[in-house]
Order: structure tokens, then C-alpha cells, then sequence
């Protein structure tokens, strides 16, 4: 071995341009304005969707007995953790052919997986939310109609929510209680050690129906 291969190998890593790279904001839009809609502040899904969950809340109450609009808005809360899981696994990682079949997979997961602590791409952009949370409006309104509806909504809603905020804690905090630690690493081993298991974000146990849950999952050692 040379000189300068020992000296190589004798390096220690870059750990401050490792960082950086994953906490790196890049530009993923040549349009300007498509590109500051998909720059995201993490309480912006809170200030957009809390106020149309409190109106769906006052709705299903006012129309509705309270324990129907409770349960209904559970399996709402239900439906959405699994539109969650079936989403990230086949949706946010499937790779189409071609060049344009890559840059759809860069501009919907992609750039998260090589980005995944950019603080302004951690929670969902209107402009992908707003179309979800619609498909979701129409089939709630084509299915059981309104006002059961409003109930059933509302919990889709919340779970969206939930999912928003527990992706930007998972990657930006540090957890003190044993469950938030868990959903913590579940979501790190995702990232850093393999991206083809550990799809559930808020609601892990679908990988465990779907056995897609990571092996050592029940281990608490560091990751990333």
C-alpha cells in the first residue's frame, strides 16, 4: 500500500459535509414559484388544515349522536394510516422507467431520501396534500354521503396531521419517551439502513400485518 493510500484510508470522514448533505435544501424545480410552494414550514399543514378539522368537528356533532360521530371518525383516523403505509411503499417508492419516470420519483420521494433533514421538505405541500385530501372528499361523499361524511373525513384529516408532524419530530428531535424513540429508529432505519421496509411513519404496525417491518426492530441501538 502507497503513502498516500495509507493516509486515505487513515482519514477520518467527513462528518460535518455528511451532515450538511443531508440536511441540504436543494433546488427541485426550475419554475420559481412551483419551487417556493414546495419549500413547506412544518406548522403551515396545521394553520391550513386545524381550522377545516374544527368546522368537520362542529358539523358531525351537530348532525350527528356523539358516539357515532367518535367512531366514525376512527375509522376515518384508520383509513388514513393505512392510505399512509400504501402511499410511502408503493406510490413514494416506486421507480418508473425512463427519464422522466426517475425525475417523478426525485420530485416525489426522491429528493427526501437524499435530503431526508431538510427542515423545509419534511411535512407534505399543499400542492400534494390539498389534491389528496380531495380524492379523499369524493370518495368519502360518493360512499356513505354526508353528513357521515363529516365525521369520517375529520379522522382522515387528523391522521394526516399526525403523520406530518411525527415525519418532522422523528427527524429533528430528540425523543425522550420509549415510543417516540421507537418511532424514531423504525423511521431512521427506513433511511439509513433499508428504504424497502419500515413504511409506517405514524401508525408502524401495518408493517407488521404486511410484514414489511424492519428484522431488528425490536432492538434500541443508534441509528444514523
Amino acid at each position: 500500500m502507497s503513502s498516500s493510500e495509507a493516509a486515505a484510508k487513515s482519514k477520518p470522514p467527513d462528518v460535518a459535509g455528511w451532515a450538511a448533505e443531508l440536511s441540504a435544501s436543494p433546488r427541485v424545480f426550475d419554475n420559481p414559484l412551483l419551487e417556493k410552494l414546495s419549500r413547506v414550514h412544518w406548522w403551515a399543514p396545521l394553520a391550513l388544515y386545524v381550522p377545516i378539522v374544527a368546522v368537520l368537528v362542529w358539523l358531525s356533532l351537530d348532525r350527528l349522536a356523539p358516539a357515532v360521530a367518535l367512531f366514525t371518525a376512527l375509522a376515518g383516523y384508520v383509513i388514513w394510516t393505512l392510505t399512509e403505509y400504501l402511499g410511502h411503499r408503493f406510490a413514494f417508492h416506486t421507480e418508473f422507467p425512463g427519464r422522466l419516470g426517475a425525475r417523478l420519483h426525485f420530485l416525489v420521494h426522491g429528493a427526501h431520501h437524499r435530503h431526508p433533514c431538510d427542515p423545509l421538505r419534511l411535512v407534505m405541500p399543499p400542492l400534494l396534500s390539498g389534491p389528496i385530501i380531495l380524492i379523499a372528499l369524493v370518495v368519502v361523499r360518493c360512499l356513505v354521503g354526508l353528513p357521515l361524511g363529516y365525521p369520517l373525513l375529520c379522522g382522515f384529516i387528523v391522521g394526516y396531521l399526525g403523520y406530518d408532524m411525527t415525519h418532522y419530530y422523528v427527524h429533528h428531535a430528540k425523543p425522550k419517551s420509549p415510543r417516540a424513540r421507537a418511532l424514531q429508529q423504525i423511521h431512521l432505519r427506513h433511511h439509513f439502513r433499508d428504504s424497502e421496509r419500515g413504511f409506517g411513519v405514524s401508525a408502524p404496525y401495518w408493517d407488521y400485518v404486511f410484514g414489511t417491518r424492519h428484522r431488528d426492530s425490536r432492538r434500541a441501538e443508534p441509528v444514523g
